[in-house]
Formats: structure tokens, C-alpha cells, sequence
């Protein structure tokens, strides 16, 4: 896995041997000697991870967290603190401030390697959920207020469960519930069930190898992959908790951690965990979005000419009929004329909403310009179309459009059908069958508006 690690330390040796650690791992080390040059380097090169020592010559560590967290262009690069301090004190600092992970000096290269791994697979991920799609100066603002979640504590001993429940309960205000593994691993399988944003897995003296599957499990599963596993105990010590991290688990805790830390810890798993669904829905919000006319909810042209083909690829194998419809609406220049472009405007809605519940689930209805609708009827003969293009000339004709200003305008539109021959032993062009329904659309026009015009491909 390539990605460039920014390396903030003071002392020579150190930025030695840690670049040639990741460089050996194939990664682009890059050196900083002191907190200005550091903080200047991660503006200027946006580093993938940085490892920050504590005891800078200038500035505390504390302060380049602090700084690194305050500034939009740095505030989601990973941070690993590295500090030969043991103290709880040292580390409860460093989370406060922001740090990713805190790992002792010296560290185990197998540890400190697998956490890189884990730290930039999930901004990988991150990534590729929407970072690419935010447009320029439209950088997401940290919230000032994040939602409560639920954190799962998961073990086979309840005491113990009990007493971290406990203990976690006045640290966060999140939901606590405690899961035994069996119940976890059904949350995993369930659908539609509330997953835990965290999952707290606490193996006091149980099997490490026991709590690994679990991680993967977890980690594999369609409705827990996006959760937070954080594991607890004898799996979070020496060469489990490198297999761990590169399992999934997003953060590995030694068994004797006191609550504060844990829940600093929990906290920001659940900021992550909530940044990731948030770019997440933001990358589904421009896929659709891509795919869906903003004005009337409908599918687009784009949309339409992905599907056509699938749809005539099903009829042909099928041997059933198609009817394609071109819908449009008449005289709607003089709409936008006479009462302006947000008349125009509620026309097309409701326009777009009386086609819509006149049309079967499977139907396809599109905006295709304007005022032009396409609509494509899977298995449908010449009569099943000519039933549905008389029901929506009627929807449009029957009552008029009342506007915001309280007026109302009566509206009409005209429709083009053509129908595949395929039942009789045709050929389907579903290119020639919206050629021909434009070809019919413009003899309804032709014809004084208002009406269907029918046509039948070759067979």
C-alpha cells in the first residue's frame, strides 16, 4: 500500500530508522525536524499519516494536534503519536488533542506498520466516498453538535461487561449495551436490525484467537463493516494486535486501560465512524443525483439510455413486447411566457407526478427535455399501450393545475406510441422504436395536440 507518511521528530535517529522502516514497506517518508516545519510540510504536501513526536524543540506536540485538528486542510490526516512517556497522563493528552493512536517508543515494528496499514485503509476508504466529489471552497464543516450512538460491549463474561458498561456510562453519552459474541454475530447477519456505531470487544482472559475471527467477522459482514470494532485485552498485545489491525479492528487497547482513556478512545471512533457515513451518503446523494432530474424527481436522459438497451436485451429474450411513449407538453413556451418560469416549473411536478401514478412500478418514466417525457412499457402490446397513453392524456386533460398564486391553468399534452413486433416474430431496434414514437409524437402535434398517434415497428 503506497501513501506518503509525514515524520515530525526532533532527534536524527529516530527519523532514520522510521523512514527506513516505511520506506522498506514502500511508502514515501518525508522529514520534519521540528512542530513549524511539520505543520508547514502537512499544508503544503498533504501527507496520507503523519507520526508526530511529543517533545519538539519549538512547539509542544500538543499544540501541532491542536493545529492540525483546527485546520480543514489537516484536520482528517490520521496522526500516530509516538512518546517514550508511559504514563496515562502523556496519553490522555494526546487523544484529547487529537491523536489517532499513541504508541510507546521504542516500537515494534510489526505494530507500528499494521497500524499504518489500518490508519490509511480506512482513509482510503474515506476517500473514495465523496472527497473527490466535494467541489472546490465546499469542504464539509465539523459539526458543533454530533448525534448520540450506541457502543456495544461484547464478551463472555458478564461481570466484566457490567463493570466497563459502568465505568463508560458517565464518560459517554452514548447508548451502552452489552452483546455476548453469538449476539454480535447475529447483529452482523440481521437486516434492517439497529447495528452498534462501536463494537467493544473485551476479551479479559479469553482466546485471542476467539477474538480475531470475531474481527473478522465483524469487519466481513454487509450490515457491521461500516461499524468501529475496538478491541480490548490479550488480542491488543505483541502479534495479535497487528493481525487485528490488519483484520479491521480500528483500534487495539492493552487489558489494563483506564476508563478515560477508553472512552477518549470511543469518542473518537464514533467522530470517525460518523465522518465516514456522512461522505458516504454524500457520494450516494451525487450518484443519484446523477442519475434523477432535480426539478421533477424523475429519472434523467442519462438514466433512459442506460436502461433502454437492458430493457430491449430482457424483451427480446423473452419474445414480448415493448411500447415506447414520448410525452409532450403543448404550447408550454406560452406557459413560461405568460406567468413566468416558476409556473413553468410547478407544471412540470405536477405534470411529472400525474404520469407517474398512472404507470406501473416497472415502468419507465424519464425527463428527457423540457417539457418532453419518455416512457417505456415492458411487456406491452398495442392495446396494453393504448390503454395507458389514453389514461395519461385524461390525467393531464381532466382537472387543471392550480398555481402558487392561487390560479389555475389547464394543460395538455401530446403523446407518440410505438410498439415492437417482437410477439409476431420481429426484430427490436429499441433505437428505431424511439425513433418512431418521436415520428408519432409529431403527427399527434401535427394533428391539433392533445391526442395519441400509434405506429408499429416493422416485424
Amino acid at each position: 500500500m503506497s501513501g506518503r507518511i509525514l515524520i515530525v521528530d526532533d532527534m536524527a535517529t529516530n527519523r532514520i530508522v522510521y523512514r527506513a522502516r516505511l520506506a522498506a514497506a514502500y511508502y514515501e517518508p518525508v522529514l520534519a525536524v521540528d512542530g513549524e516545519g511539520g505543520l508547514r510540510m502537512a499544508v503544503e504536501l498533504r501527507p496520507d499519516l503523519i507520526l508526530l513526536d511529543m517533545g519538539l524543540p519549538d512547539i509542544s506536540g500538543h499544540e501541532v494536534l491542536r493545529r492540525l485538528r483546527g485546520d480543514l486542510r489537516t484536520r482528517d490526516i490520521p496522526v500516530i503519536v509516538l512518546t517514550a512517556a508511559r504514563d496515562s497522563e502523556t496519553r490522555l493528552a494526546a487523544f484529547s488533542a487529537g491523536a489517532d493512536d499513541v504508541i510507546v517508543k521504542p516500537a515494534s515494528d510489526q505494530v507500528l506498520l499494521a497500524r499504518v496499514r489500518n490508519l490509511l485503509r480506512a482513509r482510503a476508504e474515506v476517500d473514495y466516498s465523496g472527497t473527490e466529489l466535494q467541489p472546490a471552497g465546499m469542504a464539509e464543516a465539523a459539526l458543533a453538535f454530533e448525534p448520540s450512538g450506541t457502543v456495544a460491549v461484547v464478551t463472555g463474561r458478564t461481570e466484566a461487561a457490567r463493570r466497563l458498561q459502568r465505568d463508560l456510562s458517565g464518560q459517554l453519552r452514548d447508548r451502552l449495551v452489552i452483546l455476548s459474541r453469538s449476539q454480535a454475530l447475529a447483529d452482523a447477519s440481521a437486516r434492517g436490525c439497529e447495528v452498534p456505531d462501536v463494537f467493544i470487544i473485551h476479551d479479559e482472559e479469553a482466546d485471542a484467537g476467539a477474538t480475531l475471527r470475531l474481527v473478522s467477522e465483524l469487519k466481513s459482514h454487509q450490515a457491521t463493516r461500516h461499524s468501529a470494532v475496538c478491541v480490548v485485552g490479550r488480542a491488543a498485545e505483541g502479534e495479535e494486535a497487528a493481525i487485528a489491525f490488519d483484520l479491521g479492528a480500528d483500534d487495539v487497547v492493552a487489558p489494563h486501560v483506564t476508563a478515560t482513556e477508553l472512552a477518549l478512545r470511543t469518542r473518537s471512533l464514533l467522530r470517525r465512524k460518523r465522518q465516514g457515513d456522512r461522505r458516504r451518503a454524500r457520494i450516494e446523494d451525487n450518484l443519484r443525483l446523477a442519475l434523477v432530474d432535480p426539478l421533477t424527481g424523475l429519472y434523467n436522459r442519462r438514466h433512459a439510455a442506460q436502461q433502454l438497451p437492458m430493457i430491449g436485451a430482457r424483451a427480446e429474450e423473452r419474445g414480448r413486447d415493448v411500447a415506447v411513449m414520448v410525452v409532450d407538453l403543448d404550447r408550454f413556451k406560452a406557459v413560461n411566457d405568460q406567468h413566468g418560469h416558476a409556473a413553468g416549473d410547478a407544471v412540470l411536478i405536477e405534470v411529472a407526478r400525474r404520469l407517474r401514478v398512472n404507470l406501473r412500478e416497472g415502468d419507465l418514466l424519464a425527463r428527457i427535455g423540457g417539457e418532453e417525457f419518455l416512457v417505456v412499457l415492458p411487456d406491452s402490446s398495442i392495446p396494453d399501450a393504448q390503454r395507458v397513453a389514453e389514461r395519461l392524456c385524461e390525467a393531464i386533460d381532466e382537472r387543471p393545475i392550480r398555481l402558487a398564486t392561487g390560479q389555475t391553468m389547464k394543460v395538455t399534452v401530446s403523446i407518440g406510441v410505438a410498439v415492437s413486433a417482437l410477439a409476431d416474430g420481429g426484430k427490436l431496434s429499441v433505437d428505431q422504436l424511439v425513433e418512431q414514437a418521436d415520428l408519432a409524437l409529431l403527427d399527434s402535434k401535427g394533428a391539433g395536440r392533445n391526442q395519441v398517434t400509434y405506429r408499429q415497428s416493422a416485424a
